[in-house]
């Protein structure tokens, strides 16, 4: 897939190796609209010279910057506490991990998606949970709006099939292809069109309530039912992939 010159140049500018670089946000749900702005997530990978003397090594790099053509928005983490992340109940990380808008990648990033198959667990569904709760509370504030709504419906769809298959999938459309959700595709052609401050029918409130509060249930079944395991087991893994990256970039 060909990104905008921004992506690359972006990655190019990064005073560290990537491991990895990939698309988040709107765009990897599967509804960006004309002024959404890209999401470029990843992991960087400190040289052994930043970690052993005294100075502060910088474990995350934050940059958002506008160009002519887009909005860009950059968050990557140091391997180390990317892999730490990896091992706690973070969806988030998974997300840009196995995300399949890849800007940068190689064979460490895919021999990491192999390992970090074990770090998913049924607690995942915590994430899930939370960060639904989240955005819907954003969507009941002020004047309801398409874009939260989805983010809604996203991440709880995000979460029941997590539990349901073990695998990540945050693309709101191919989800939609197993729940058959008739009033999704109408949303996201609203968002699509209209853009981020697109504003909801306060008619529709109430039949929102229920469907948040019944998917809501579902996730938390689905992770009951789940056949997850309880805790991770990729950390020897992880530790052992984590001493050959640093050995290697010095």
């Amino acid at each position: 897939m060909i990104y905008p010159d921004s992506l690359y140049s972006a990655i190019n500018e990064h005073p560290y190796k990537l491991l990895f670089a990939t698309v988040s946000g709107a765009h990897l749900y599967g509804f960006p609209s004309p002024d959404s702005d890209y999401d470029l997530r990843g992991a960087h990978i400190l040289p052994v010279s930043e970690l052993v003397g005294l100075e502060k090594a910088e474990e995350t790099i934050e940059v958002s910057k506008k160009t002519e053509e887009i909005e860009l928005d950059l968050v990557t983490h140091d391997v180390k506490k990317f892999f730490l992340l990896l091992l706690k109940k973070n969806g988030y990380v998974l997300e840009q991990l196995y995300s399949p808008l890849i800007v940068q990648g190689g064979e460490t990033h895919e021999e990491l998606k192999v390992i970090a198959k074990n770090c998913i667990t049924r607690h995942h569904s915590h994430h899930y949970l939370g960060f639904a709760d989240t955005q819907w509370r954003l969507f009941q504030k002020e004047k309801p709006r398409v874009k939260p709504l989805l983010y809604v419906y996203r991440v709880l769809l995000t979460g029941i099939h997590l539990m349901r298959t073990g695998e990540i999938e945050a693309n709101l459309l191919t989800l939609n292809n197993d729940f058959a959700l008739p009033y999704l595709p109408e949303l996201i052609e609203r968002k699509l069109k209209a853009g981020e401050k697109q504003i909801l029918d306060e008619a529709n409130m109430e039949f929102h309530r229920k469907e948040f509060e019944r998917l809501r249930s579902s996730l938390e079944e689905a992770a009951s039912s789940s056949k997850l395991p309880e805790a991770p087991t990729a950390q020897a893994a992880l530790s052992e992939m984590l001493k050959r990256i640093r050995l290697s970039t010095r």
